[in-house]
């Protein structure tokens, strides 16, 4: 946890050079957020960096560390995002896998939960400045324990 914690402000700390913040191919972000779960109401970090393969399709890979009142939590996902809308302001749909370990009772034999399944969702990119951008999610994710979701943060262009 401490190392990734690390890696991330590192990471934020790097100059970025700026490019124009559209959807086109070879274009890419990294985006560092918060999560919040609707129905167990627990918070969680993450990053994630969105690749641009075609015009208006990007990829994004992201990590996120959930902090639940006992034992840990952790998702992997591997979104397909399609943009609606260029500009300030870009709309997106999404789709993709992803696969959550669970432990409720850490150091206990039996406790561990190890779920696949997909995600899918909506959300928005607002460009701040040309080096930083505002990120919004809202998603739903079918592994257990099946959460719906906010994730909020911001984004770097590569």
């Amino acid at each position: 946890m401490k190392k990734t914690l690390l890696i991330f402000c590192a990471s934020l700390m790097l100059p970025f050079v700026a490019f124009a913040q559209t959807q086109e191919q070879g274009n890419a972000r990294f985006h560092g957020f918060g999560t919040y779960g609707l129905r167990f109401q627990n918070f969680g970090a993450g990053a994630g960096i969105e690749y641009f393969f075609v015009n208006k399709f990007a990829l994004m890979p992201s990590y996120t560390f959930v902090f639940p009142p006992v034992g840990s939590e952790s998702n992997f996902s591997a979104d397909l995002r399609y943009y609606v809308s260029d500009g300030p302001s870009q709309l997106y749909f999404m789709a993709g896998y992803s696969q959550t370990w669970v432990d409720t009772q850490p150091n206990s034999a039996g406790t561990k939960r190890n779920s696949k399944g997909a995600n899918m969702g909506v959300g928005a990119y607002v460009r701040l400045t040309d080096f930083i951008g505002l990120s919004t999610e809202f998603r739903f994710q079918s592994p257990y324990p099946r959460e719906v979701g906010f994730r909020v943060g911001l984004a770097l262009p590569l």
